[in-house]
C-alpha cells in the first residue's frame, strides 16, 4: 500500500506536546536539545510547561511544532520505520519544513531558525489588527475566489488555504475580510467567521516577509530529500533543492494549495495518510478530500509503537 506522511501546521500547537515522545525516546529528545541549541533558548522548556499564549506566537509555534514532528518521525524511526517507508511527504504551510526536515532536505537546526525568521518576519510584515484570516465553510474555491475578488473593493483579499472541499480560508487585509464573511454568506456559506490568528498569512500583504525568506534560503542549505516532497504552492512532489527553495520562497504569499496536494498523491496511488506531529488537523481534511483514505496519527510514544506495528506489518 502506497503511502505519505503529512505534517501539521500552526493552530495545532499545544502545552505539553511532544514531551512523551522526549521522554520515551533519546532520539526524539534529541531533536529539542537540537532545536533548543540552534535557538539559544529553552524552546523545549516553553512547549512542555510555558504559557499558551507565548507558545501560539508565530515565532514560536512554527519551531515548536516542527520540533514535535521530527521527534514523532524519530520515534517512527527508533520503532523501525524509516522515512522510505513513504511514497511522498507534505505538510500544511509551516508543515512543509517539518516535511523536507523529515526527508532530510533539511537539518533540525536550519529548519529551527529558518522557522524562526519566518514566523518573526510573517508577524512583522502587517501591523498587528490591520490584517485578518476567516474560515468559510460550505464553498468550494471557486465560490471563495469569487468572494474575495468581491470583498477585495481595491485590498487585497485572496483565498489562503484550499484546505479541503468545503473549508477555504481567505487572507488580506480586515476590513475586506470582514466583507467577505457577510459575501461569503450571501452566497451559501454555512458559516464564515473571522481566525484568531495574529497576522494574514499567505496573501499579498506578506511580501516583506518573503524578502526576508529569499535572504535566508539563500544562506540554508538544502539537500535533496530522501522521498519526494508535495509542495504548497505547486500541489505536487519536487525533489530539486534549487526548485524547493525558490517553492518556499513563493509560499509565503502563495495559497496553501492542500485539497489539490493531498488529491494529487491519491492519483499517484497513494492510500493511506499518516499524520506526524501535534493534533488531528490533517487528517480530518484528507478524510473530506478522499473518503476512501486511510488515515493514522503518530503524535504521542503510543502511537508511535501502533503505528509501527501497522507499518512494519
Amino acid at each position: 500500500m502506497s503511502r505519505a506522511f503529512i505534517f501539521p501546521g500552526q493552530g495545532a500547537q499545544t502545552i505539553g506536546m511532544g514531551r512523551d515522545l522526549a521522554e520515551a525516546y533519546p532520539a526524539a529528545k534529541a531533536v529539542f536539545d537540537e532545536v533548543d541549541a540552534a535557538l539559544g533558548e529553552k524552546l523545549s522548556d516553553l512547549i512542555w510547561e510555558g504559557d499558551a499564549d507565548e507558545l501560539t506566537l508565530t515565532a514560536n509555534a512554527q519551531p515548536a511544532l516542527m520540533a514535535t514532528s521530527i521527534a514523532a518521525m524519530r520515534a517512527l524511526e527508533a520503532e523501525g520505520v524509516s522515512i522510505e517507508a513513504a511514497s511522498f511527504v507534505a505538510g500544511h504551510s509551516l508543515g512543509e519544513y517539518s516535511a523536507l526536515t523529515a526527508a532530510g532536505a533539511l537539518s533540525v537546526g536550519d529548519a529551527a531558525k529558518l522557522l524562526r525568521a519566518r514566523g518573526a518576519a510573517m508577524q512583522a510584515a502587517v501591523p498587528v489588527g490591520e490584517g485578518a484570516m476567516a474560515a468559510v465553510l460550505g464553498l468550494d474555491l471557486a465560490a471563495v475566489q469569487a468572494v474575495a475578488e468581491e470583498a477585495a473593493q481595491g485590498e487585497v483579499c485572496q483565498a489562503a488555504n484550499d484546505n479541503d472541499p468545503a473549508q477555504v480560508v481567505i487572507s488580506g487585509a480586515k476590513a475586506a475580510v470582514e466583507r467577505a464573511t457577510v459575501i461569503a454568506k450571501e452566497a451559501g456559506a454555512k458559516r464564515a467567521l473571522l481566525l484568531p490568528v495574529s497576522a494574514p498569512f499567505h496573501c499579498a500583504l506578506m511580501q516583506p516577509a518573503a524578502d526576508v525568506m529569499a535572504e535566508e534560503l539563500a544562506k540554508a542549505t538544502i539537500n535533496a530529500p530522501k522521498v519526494p516532497v508535495v509542495a504548497n504552492v505547486r500541489a505536487e512532489a519536487v525533489t530539486d533543492p534549487d526548485t524547493i527553495r525558490q517553492l518556499l520562497i513563493e509560499q509565503v504569499t502563495g495559497s496553501v494549495r492542500w485539497r489539490e496536494s493531498v488529491s494529487w498523491m491519491v492519483a499517484q496511488g497513494v492510500e493511506s495518510f499518516w499524520e506526524i506531529g501535534a493534533g488531528k488537523a490533517l487528517s480530518g481534511m484528507v478524510r473530506r478530500i478522499h473518503k476512501p483514505a486511510s488515515v493514522g496519527n503518530v503524535g504521542t510514544a503510543a502511537d508511535a509503537k501502533a503505528a509501527a506495528e501497522t507499518l512494519n506489518g
